[in-house]
């Protein structure tokens, strides 16, 4: 099924004037003409207007129990969008609209709120689309590669909603492709050889920097194929990193969760990085800078050391087959080519390493990332091992160094319990003239 972004909406008219109730239009259609836009008070206005009407739209299309909406309150507010986008309530009923069994259907309404909400130019109520995009996303990907008997026959309102964020990338990054320069570790550094501005010839031709592509170019796409499926959703995830400052806790901690699924079950793998084994490197250089031989407690050692890699070697044979012998745990898992585990590993990043986030997001997503690290041990990706087992190390130095700043913190009251504490006189330099 093809969708025409630019020429109309996806959705089919008759299944808008049946299912989907519109939002009320403005009375002054022609305030732009009259010169009202630059007014800011009547643009504040229309924008709480605008945001109203479409928290009511939203309201009449979840299910909410009698005597009972989360929603109708959101629209009375100063900032309706901004009190829906943080509003815990309303996440719940969209996540509960968004895994029903027959949800992502062409006639979602939805889907379909998704799909003109993101289209306007409301910055938080597009914010409140990205919020759901984790698990618009999970639910898409899951009924795609684990389809269920009674799963709809059709995902076309899901694939609107990706389409329309893929086509607003698209269209800003204006047919570029997304590239970092790379210095050039042949050339010397300026800090050891600084050039000479007096002395450099003005024909001379510095060696241009090596240019690195993070994101071809985007081409534009009016329906979700197989083949582009991957850099479709993982575009659409790039949109979700960009705004993630401004995501709402419940929404990091569903895409770590999400994320962990997509890896597939637990294995022995995930902690590899986690203990604290002596380093084989550093065991060898201490035995022959002894005196050239080891003595019998360092060869069991080693001898322990080789049955850890034959026991790892081991757990790398092992092939995908039925996840219940390997656990309890549904095997869940979707193909992450790198045009989709880059973005992922760039959110996962933020909420790993981002200072304002709450614990529960940063356990979420550590535990995500080590599932990620055995995935890519397993599959043998060798930028996924690099990428996932350098944010394993920054999350484990930050963890180590939160735990000894933290006992340094209660050696130092404990100590001073009983010491009164007694104002520092400032300190005094003396200059001499």
């Amino acid at each position: 099924m093809d969708f025409h972004l630019h020429g109309g909406s996806p959705f089919s008219t008759s299944s808008s004037s049946s299912h989907h109730p519109q939002p009320p239009t403005t009375t002054n259609a022609n305030s732009a003409s009259n010169g009202h836009s630059s007014d800011p008070m009547h643009s504040w206005w229309e924008s709480i207007s605008r945001a109203r009407s479409r928290i009511h739209l939203l309201s009449s299309l979840l299910p909410s129990a009698p005597h009972h909406d989360p929603l109708s309150s959101l629209a009375d507010t100063d900032r309706p969008a901004r009190s829906l986008l943080l509003s815990s309530p309303a996440y719940s009923s969209i996540s509960a609209a968004l895994s029903a069994p027959t949800s992502g259907s062409a006639d979602d309404p939805l889907c379909r709120w998704l799909y003109d909400t993101y289209l306007s130019s409301d910055h938080d109520l597009r914010l409140v689309v990205l919020s759901a995009l984790p698990l618009l996303a999970s639910v898409y990907l899951r009924r795609i590669h684990h389809p269920a008997a009674d799963a709809p026959p059709s995902l076309a309102g899901f694939e609107a909603v990706l389409l329309a964020l893929y086509s607003s990338e698209a269209k800003a990054r204006n047919g570029k492709a997304v590239t970092v320069s790379i210095p050039d570790l042949s050339q010397p550094s300026l800090y050891h050889a600084p050039r000479n501005a007096k002395s450099a010839s003005p024909n001379s031709n510095p060696t241009r920097p090596s240019i690195g592509i993070l994101s071809p170019p985007l081409e534009p796409q009016m329906a979700v194929k197989s083949t582009k499926r991957a850099c479709i959703v993982g575009v659409a995830l790039d949109c979700y990193y960009k705004q993630i400052s401004q995501m709402p806790r419940w929404s990091k901690l569903d895409f770590c969760n999400f994320a962990a699924v997509w890896a597939g079950v637990d294995c022995p793998c995930t902690s590899d990085l986690d203990g604290k084994p002596e380093n084989f490197i550093d065991k060898n250089e201490r035995r022959w800078s002894d005196n050239g031989f080891g003595d019998d407690d360092e060869i069991r050692v080693e001898s322990d050391e080789i049955d850890r890699v034959v026991e790892r070697v081991r757990d790398l044979e092992i092939e995908n087959g039925d996840s219940t012998e390997i656990g309890e745990e549904e095997d869940l898992r979707i193909p992450l080519p790198w045009e989709l585990l880059q973005p992922v590993l760039r959110i996962l990043g933020h909420c790993l390493l981002g200072p304002l986030n709450v614990d529960e997001v940063k356990d979420a997503a550590s535990v995500a990332v080590r599932r990620l690290y055995a995935r890519a041990s397993h599959d043998l990706v060798p930028q996924a091992i690099l990428a996932t087992r350098s944010l394993i190390q920054l999350d484990k130095g930050m963890r180590e160094a939160a735990n000894a700043a933290a006992a340094v913190a209660a050696n130092g009251s404990g100590s001073n319990a009983n010491t009164p504490s007694k104002a520092k006189k400032p300190e005094i330099l003396l200059v001499s003239k």
